[in-house]
């Protein structure tokens, strides 16, 4: 699939069919996540793939965002690895894990899979409940599979700002 296609076709899916996610897609997606980017190329980022019914119920547990998908990823980042930005305000974990699962849902859609990204839960909860180390936060939850039939994009996922409301140039 052509990139641009990609990034403009691609919405948050809130219905999975039981379809399983086939295991080379999987790969690919976990693979366009181990080369994303990092800060000082720390690759911080822990994934964790959870498809057995045991886990996605402790998930479900924790959000009602699964929308039945069969594979959830949840990427985490080793909070203890991580490079503090000039003035300490600001270390590299969310944005590199962002980064990465930013990958994995474009990666996704690329191989024909539906995603969405989840952050409705409290990660301390959820990792507490997944038994995930202590060094670990979870920043958020990827849901993949194949939508459900004539599941569409919520009526506003096309809705967007012109650029002239949302880039200065200096």
């Amino acid at each position: 699939m052509e990139f641009t296609d990609v990034i403009q076709e691609r919405f948050s899916c809130k219905k999975f069919s039981d379809r399983p996610v086939p295991r080379e897609a999987l790969t690919a997606v976990l693979e366009a996540g181990r080369v994303a980017p990092t800060a000082k190329n720390l690759q911080e980022q822990h994934i964790y793939v959870a498809e057995k019914s045991e886990t996605l119920a402790i998930i479900d547990g924790e959000t009602p965002c699964r929308y039945g998908a069969g594979t959830v990823l949840v990427v985490a980042y080793d909070k203890e690895n991580v490079f503090t930005y000039p003035g300490e305000k600001h270390d590299s974990g969310v944005e590199d894990a962002s980064i990465v699962a930013t990958h994995m849902l474009l990666a996704a859609a690329n191989a024909g899979l539906d995603g969405c990204w989840v952050n409705k839960f409290d990660p301390d909860k959820l990792a507490r409940a997944l038994d995930l180390p202590e060094n670990e936060r979870i920043l958020m939850l990827l849901d993949l599979g194949y939508r459900a039939e004539n599941v569409k994009p919520l009526p506003n996922h096309f809705q967007r700002k012109p650029l002239e409301e949302t880039v200065t140039y200096l």
